[in-house]
């Protein structure tokens, strides 16, 4: 049996000092390179945002959430019923997100973030038949043509913009509908994650990790920007995967597929789905081809409605460098794009990812007394973050994400906070306010854009 880790590691402090030093070098080099006219084009560099000290009538609320959460709610999350607990979180989440957009004003901080030239929202006017936009939308990908997509649009699959044509079709168009649409859907992340943990075995930790989704500094981008509907989407899916029931992995693969149309990046899913798949205590193999039935489902409708993924990310390619991407510096954002991550994924990111590795070898030295020994056997607070980092570091080294990582990475960053299930029960409550103190010092130091 492994010695209990003490809960002030030496190892975690110096971990943090790398992550400060790590964000303290991509704050001043990006300082640096802005003054030279490097292209950075993010005026708060690692973030792309604007420096802005401010209060607002939000920032007393997201006081009272954290209160609430550090004091009650942490000691609730281990004795609550199953049930209650998952209402409760999803109700936190939603008002810790509500409350950090508020700081900026309801205006600045929720119903225009999505109303502007790049956004969504300014496309839906110009869909009229659904069915000829997704024939004819790789055709408007490139920049520069009378009628090129805006630039979020351009750079997502047709799914991303279905949405909010899909919200505006049923009455709630508009950019405060479109903007509690992302809060609504990105707070349920606070209840897929737990959900697959307890499915997979691991309610304990379950418990352990859900405060940490209610507190997420990501929050700040999460209200509001279409990444905060793909982060739930995404969680949804992978939960139904795990989930024992009629036609649950039925279900997770249409999310899934869908997800495939929300973003080019969510190829990087596959692992994970993996993953999840791989640790079901049962119907592994009939998980995995209901899962892969309803992926090709929703590929299908797609290739037959007229839209060529593989032609749209094509072209895609060639529209990311004909905006920002070809001035932003490859060298810089490689490694700064991980100081946006831990901005959004909270300074707990670092020492918990430890933990989870000397968990995981551990394990895997035990297991291997066992012939033969099986990858499975690490766990879900193992494996889980493992996957979400692997796809982080193939999205990072693609070029394909530099800088604005903090909402794009939404989708993978509930799955890495799993690794917050290694802490000490005894050190938690620290590092969750550090969390929230993070979100605080963004949100009430710098205007975020998405």
């Amino acid at each position: 049996m492994p010695r209990p880790r003490p809960r002030h590691d030496r190892g975690d402090l110096v971990v943090l000092g790398v992550e400060a030093a790590l964000l303290a070098a991509a704050v001043l080099v990006g300082a640096l390179l802005n003054r030279r006219g490097a292209g950075l084009h993010a005026d708060a560099a690692p973030l792309y945002a604007t420096w802005w000290p401010h209060v607002g009538w939000g920032t007393p609320a997201a006081l009272a959430v954290v209160v609430l959460v550090l004091g009650p709610g942490l000691r609730w999350a281990g004795t609550a019923r199953w049930g209650p607990l998952l209402a409760g979180g999803w109700a936190a989440s939603v008002a810790w997100t509500l409350a950090l957009a508020l700081v900026d004003g309801w205006s600045r901080g929720l119903v225009r973030r999505l109303t502007v030239q790049a956004e969504y929202l300014h496309e839906v006017p110009r869909v009229g038949d659904v069915g000829a936009t997704l024939a004819g939308f790789t055709d408007r990908i490139l920049d520069f043509r009378p009628d090129s997509w805006s630039t979020h649009t351009a750079g997502h699959p047709p799914g991303a913009l279905l949405v909010f044509v899909g919200l505006d079709r049923i009455g709630l168009g508009g950019g405060t509908a479109a903007a509690l649409a992302c809060v609504l859907v990105g707070a349920t992340v606070a209840v897929s994650v737990p959900v697959a943990l307890r499915a997979l075995g691991a309610e304990a930790q379950a418990r352990a990790v859900l405060p940490f989704l209610v507190l997420l500094p990501g929050a700040v981008w999460v209200g509001a920007s279409g990444d905060g509907v793909f982060a739930g989407v995404v969680a949804a899916g992978l939960a139904l995967l795990a989930v024992r029931g009629p036609g649950t992995a039925l279900l997770g693969g249409l999310l899934l597929g869908y997800a495939l149309y929300l973003s080019y990046g969510f190829v990087l899913l596959g692992p994970l789905a993996l993953v999840v798949l791989a640790l079901r205590p049962a119907r592994r193999w009939a998980a995995l081809l209901a899962g892969a039935t309803g992926v090709a489902v929703v590929v299908g409708a797609f290739t037959l409605a007229g839209f060529s993924w593989w032609q749209g990310y094509d072209r895609l390619v060639v529209r990311y460098y004909q905006g920002w991407a070809a001035d932003r510096p490859y060298a810089y954002w490689v490694w700064a794009n991980l100081a946006a991550l831990l901005l959004s994924a909270g300074p707990v990111l670092g020492p918990a990812l430890r933990r989870t590795a000397l968990a995981g070898r551990d394990r895997w030295r035990s297991t291997s007394q066992r012939i033969p020994a099986r990858a499975r056997d690490l766990g879900p607070t193992v494996l889980l973050p493992a996957a979400a980092a692997l796809a982080v570091v193939a999205a990072d080294l693609s070029g394909m994400s530099k800088a604005e990582v903090e909402r794009i990475w939404l989708p993978f960053t509930g799955w890495l906070l799993v690794a917050v299930a290694h802490l000490p029960e005894s050190s938690r409550r620290w590092w969750l306010a550090g969390q929230a103190l993070t979100a605080l010092a963004v949100n009430h130091l710098l205007l975020t854009v998405s």
